[in-house]
């Protein structure tokens, strides 16, 4: 299963750890994703991994 917003593709993003003495290494930014029921217009639910913007942008429009 993907690292992958449903709804806005949202995905990891690369970047560096820097340490005090300013070395840099490799490490990945994951996106924060909650997995969710939703109910669809048939009166079944479904289960979708949405990030925690976009469930608070679902919360707020509904």
């Amino acid at each position: 299963m993907a690292r992958k917003c449903a709804i806005s593709g949202k995905g990891p993003m690369a970047g560096n750890n820097v340490s005090h003495a300013k070395n840099r290494t490799k490490r990945r930014f994951l996106p924060n994703l909650r997995t969710v029921r939703i109910t669809l217009e048939d009166g079944t639910t479904k289960k979708i991994r949405i990030s925690a913007k976009e469930l608070r942008t679902l919360k707020k429009n509904s």
